[in-house]
């Protein structure tokens, strides 16, 4: 079998992908590292499967990275950015100077290299991983966080600042480029031009995707979407995306700056949705292919042959940014365990230090044996955060992620004891938590986002803050003598583990867990759950009652459907959480659709139930009016 095949190729870093993730989840090391364990797996280290055109992989991977900016430009109005302005400027433009300060002046004391080179090697070191960062909190359901939301600014400001590093760099050029390099460099569109020509032609670039954004883009996507051809908006929007990268290629710009330039300037737009439906599967997927490429490129002959140097870096480099990160985000009033969130996840280095590095090559800012060195120490360092996240989240918040509450905030000493408990005081908790206050029922409510606790607390909320899932907060706040707790935490894992804990310390305790959807309900359920809660079941219902009634459905009608649909789909969730088969599921499902049509087919049609409506007086109304009911 040809191993350079694009077949075999694929079959094997999609082999690798569906091994390592699925086992990396199942022992709680997230998606993240099951892809760069993936790669180290297939590549030269182990098994070597990459093939001759292995070395471009990572170009094509990087597409990952463009299609996730698009995306999160889709999500971000400019009124949003503008509202984050604070912390992209403030946080994002503090922490690459500092960080770009301490880094140049120490590579300069401590490595016979020019200033040039230490600070070129001081803005490379000064980016962390966009895409690593925000797929692992977004997995831990810590993007909403105080934490996530400053993480997500300093790296969109750290994407930001890859434009100007990109024309800072060839002013600080020391060295002849390399001959192979600076080959590529002759093929975009400002090669050979003067500095003010390149400028005008980038802005020029920026001015055109605004503009398009704007006024082209839309009424295109309009006449297309009149097809009702689902597979040509796709491929619309995968054009969008290309003919974006290709633009900032040939300007010498990052591919992923412009596309997230043109999902802002989209966000508006009415056809968002839809194309952040048809890019999210291409962009888990490359996303994915990025990560593998990342733990294939790692030289492991290289680490072999300096271990101590490269490990060494690996070590010192996420230790300053670390720290850096954890004085400004003090500086900027983070409470101290979003602090550390905040500073673990940063401290790595990021994709754009791949391409800031070749480009260094082309360019002649940096010798070739100080590239290969830190390309190894860049994938070192994003291969280990889910590790430092974990190490963070199991061994140092436990110990000193209370210290703050112990020792600031005594008013968060849990004295009361109520009937309920509350663990997790987000939109879900808070509903449940407003209703039973209303109704004049006692319940401790329990949250770990301190920001939240404190914006909670002066809306008049006594909320605590702490992590429900260690029992020994739990007894604390009175589960011994209480007799129901609601599971309303935003993460499936804490809940899974909360439910445990209970079980084992808490047996008298009555458990009612919110699920995010069916699939969430299953896992819940099949953990000993019957009181489990889908927190888009009963809204989904609402809407659809309220259309019927819209279509000229008399309200009693509908809601005594709403009613039945509601008891018959609890009682068939609990029969399909129990099948694991897949197409047994699928069979079963399709079975229990068709029962419940034929069900409220019947219903409607009961002459019995056709005349007590005399509560119904919208649909009397609707009568009198000459509208005909169903």
């Amino acid at each position: 079998m040809d191993k350079n095949s694009l077949f075999f190729q694929a079959f094997v870093y999609l082999s690798a992908a569906v091994l390592m993730v699925p086992l990396a989840k199942r022992i709680g090391l997230g998606s993240v590292l099951g892809y760069l364990l993936a790669g180290i797996l297939i590549g030269p280290a182990i098994l070597n499967f990459i093939g001759s055109e292995g070395h471009d992989l990572m170009h094509f991977a990087e597409f990952g990275v463009v299609m996730m900016l698009f995306v999160i430009g889709l999500e971000l109005e400019p009124e949003i950015l503008w509202k984050l302005r604070r912390s992209i400027l403030g946080l994002g433009g503090l922490q690459v100077l500092v960080t770009t300060f301490i880094i140049s002046t120490l590579s300069q004391l401590f490595f016979t290299i020019s200033w040039q080179e230490a600070l070129a090697l001081g803005l490379i070191i000064a980016l962390s991983s966009t895409a690593i960062v925000l797929q692992t909190l977004n997995e831990k359901g810590l993007m909403k966080t105080s934490a996530g939301r400053h993480s997500f600014s300093v790296l969109l400001f750290q994407d930001i600042a890859v434009i100007p590093m990109l024309a800072f760099f060839p002013l600080l050029a020391s060295h002849q480029p390399d001959i192979a390099a600076s080959a590529i460099k002759e093929t975009t569109w400002t090669a050979g031009l003067s500095g003010w020509m390149q400028a005008l032609i980038v802005f020029a670039a920026v001015l055109a995707i605004i503009f398009a954004g704007k006024y082209l883009i839309n009424p295109l996507l309009r006449i297309i979407a009149a097809t009702r051809l689902r597979e040509i908006f796709t491929a619309s929007a995968l054009l969008l995306v290309i003919a974006i990268t290709l633009l900032m290629t040939q300007v010498g710009l990052s591919p992923a700056l412009g596309t997230f330039l043109a999902g802002v300037v989209l966000a508006n737009s009415e056809y968002r949705h839809e194309l952040e439906s048809d890019i999210e599967p291409f962009k888990g997927l490359l996303l994915g292919l990025f990560f593998i490429a990342v733990g294939a490129s790692i030289d492991f002959d290289l680490v072999m042959q300096k271990p101590v140097l490269i490990l060494g870096l690996v070590f010192v480099i996420m230790t300053i940014k670390g720290i850096v990160l954890l004085v400004l985000g003090r500086f900027f009033r983070m409470k101290l365990d979003q602090n550390m969130i905040f500073g673990f996840a940063l401290s790595q280095m990021g994709e754009f230090g791949f391409v800031l590095l070749s480009f260094s090559l082309q360019e002649g800012v940096l010798k070739k044996e100080i590239i290969d060195v830190m390309i190894a120490v860049v994938a070192i360092s994003m291969a280990v955060t889910p590790l430092v996240l974990l190490f963070n989240e199991k061994v140092i918040q436990p110990r000193f992620g209370k210290k703050e509450k112990d020792d600031e905030r005594e008013s968060d000493t849990i004295e009361e004891k109520n009937p309920v408990i509350i663990a997790g005081f987000g939109h879900f908790g808070n509903t449940v938590g407003r209703f039973l206050r209303a109704n004049g029922v006692k319940a401790t409510f329990l949250d770990f986002d301190s920001e939240r606790v404190d914006l909670l607390r002066k809306m008049g909320f006594k909320v605590y803050y702490g992590d429900a899932s260690r029992h020994d907060l739990l007894r604390a706040a009175g589960a011994e003598q209480a007799k129901i707790i609601v599971l309303a935490l935003d993460n499936l894992e804490k809940r899974l583990e909360m439910i445990e804990i209970i079980k084992k310390h808490f047996p008298n305790l009555r458990i009612l867990v919110r699920a995010e959807n069916r699939f969430d309900a299953y896992q819940l359920m099949n953990s000993g759950m019957m009181h489990v809660y889908r927190e888009t079941l009963d809204t989904s219902l609402r809407v659809g009652t309220d259309v019927l009634k819209m279509m000229g459905f008399r309200s009693y009608t509908v809601n005594r459907m709403a009613r039945i649909f509601l008891k018959h789909d609890e009682a068939t969730i609990k029969k399909l959480a129990a099948i694991k088969n897949q197409e047994e599921y699928v069979a079963s499902a399709k079975e229990y659709i068709e029962e419940i049509e034929k069900v409220l087919e019947s219903d409607r049609h009961d002459p019995e139930l056709q005349n007590d409506k005399g509560w119904d007086e919208e649909s009397l109304i609707a009568d009198a009016g000459g509208v005909k009911p169903s």
